[in-house]
């Protein structure tokens, strides 16, 4: 030990200064939560024993699991921990060091910790994971969680709901964050309250301001009588901003006023009102990339950001592919009258696991949907899948047969899906491969390969 710190049982220098940064600590457990101010900067351990900085009372922590480490950035090392330091659901190597990023999961033992601003918006979070104690609660009986990673996370959101912070969703489009906003309300105090959709990609500006704040009358043309926004309508509830990362800047602004001060204005009032809405925000954008490009406020991103939440792809969840095919087949028999339910063959299933899934479980609805529609004699087979396959080598004569006029038969059903998605959305390309889940390119590309003109904007 010397004048500057003391050297802990793993060789690990401890700094005496714990003058209070702009951080603080919060442990999220099956007793509760509790809090603890960081330093401005330094080392901080994490363990069951008196000899931590922090001591936690979880029987799965080690005597000392692992150290933050609080500078510039802040970091996490594991220090021998049994039963492991995971980040982004990845176990680190004993002495490993990580970088946190707003939005990394934490998980120590069977608790949750979470590093927040001291100042509320001051500064992002770094947000926990949790270990699975037994079967996912509050789940909905649609909802397949076959992948560890995944249970993880749920049961991340299950300790998440019980608080009143906002929370951020993460994902590429497809991965299901509307369902976890969906079950981040139903397990929250809130649950008896509004829960209110906005799809900030699917309004205009004006609209959008409208839709979210509400209207006098005669505040515009067509407003012949005053509207409650969803802001008021939510009151008591939980608002679902999805796409946040589409909000014009000036609608921004205003949303970022309403999350201070709890009041909204309507459109062409004078006197705000109070609420009380808890916030989840969900995109597929890298908003950190929007930051810079001064696209999205920082401002705005902390508040919305006050626990981030990583929901992976579906390919990064294989473990739960045929479940999911199952049960979407099932789904969309149940919807066309059809029996009995299709079973899949194991080469079907191979496809189904060899496949990218860009579009995630939209696109795998989708392509369930298609396949129960088109299977024979009760089974699905790779064919009726109707999955993009490599190119065939150059030379290579076009298929023949039953396979190829089995594949005549979806790009004729897929084909008309896309007239009538486009028709559905008046020639919105954007929002008709969207309500298809498929990328808007591959959306494109198969206007072309179906000699399907592309509309034109007005």
């Amino acid at each position: 030990m010397d004048d500057d710190g003391f050297r802990t049982e793993r060789g690990e220098v401890r700094p005496r200064d714990r003058t209070p940064g702009a951080l603080r600590l919060v442990v999220m457990h099956e007793r509760g939560t509790t809090d603890h101010a960081l330093p401005a900067s330094g080392v901080v351990t994490v363990g069951r024993t008196d000899q931590a900085d922090v001591t936690l009372d979880d029987t799965r922590v080690s005597r000392v699991h692992c150290s933050l480490r609080i500078g510039d950035a802040v970091s996490v090392t594991d220090l021998g921990s049994a039963n492991g330091t995971f980040v982004r659901g990845v176990r680190l190597a004993q002495g490993e060091t990580f970088v946190l990023r707003p939005g990394d999961v934490i998980d120590v033992g069977s608790s949750v910790l979470a590093i927040h601003a001291r100042a509320e918006g001051v500064a992002a979070a770094w947000t926990p994971s949790a270990e699975p104690s037994g079967p996912v609660s509050g789940m909905r009986s649609d909802v397949v969680v076959e992948d560890e990673a995944m249970r993880r996370l749920h049961a991340l959101v299950e300790r998440v709901a019980r608080g009143t912070i906002s929370v951020l969703l993460r994902g590429e489009t497809g991965v299901g964050k509307e369902i976890f906003a969906e079950r981040i309300h139903r397990l929250s105090q809130r649950a008896a309250k509004p829960f209110l959709r906005l799809n900030c990609a699917a309004l205009s500006e004006s609209l959008l301001e409208s839709e979210l704040f509400g209207h006098e009358k005669g505040a515009f043309t067509g407003a012949v009588a005053a509207k409650p926004g969803l802001l008021e309508s939510a009151h008591g509830g939980t608002v679902f901003v999805d796409e946040v990362g589409e909000l014009p800047m000036t609608i921004q602004v205003k949303l970022l006023r309403v999350i201070e001060e709890r009041r909204v204005t309507r459109v062409g009032g004078l006197h705000p009102r109070d609420i009380d809405v808890r916030f989840v925000a969900a995109t597929h954008r890298d908003l950190d990339d929007l930051i810079a490009r001064e696209r999205f406020r920082q401002d705005l991103y902390f508040r919305l950001n006050g626990i981030s939440v990583a929901i992976p792809a579906l390919r990064d969840r294989v473990a739960e592919l045929p479940a999911l095919a199952r049960l979407f087949c099932a789904e969309a028999c149940a919807r066309s009258g059809l029996h009995p339910v299709p079973v899949l063959r194991p080469a079907a299933l191979d496809a189904l696991r060899a496949h990218r899934w860009p579009g995630n479980l939209r696109e795998l609805r989708n392509v369930m949907e298609r396949a129960a529609l088109l299977a024979p004699n009760g089974a699905i087979d790779v064919e009726q899948l109707g999955l993009e396959t490599r190119p065939s080598a150059p030379g290579a004569a076009p298929a023949t047969g039953p396979a190829s006029s089995v594949r005549g038969e979806i790009d004729a059903l897929e084909r008309q899906r896309i007239l009538e998605a486009l028709e559905r959305h008046a020639g919105n390309q954007t929002r008709a491969a969207e309500s298809l889940g498929m990328p808007r390119r591959t959306f494109v590309q198969r206007l072309t390969q179906y000699g399907i003109a592309r509309p034109r904007k007005p």
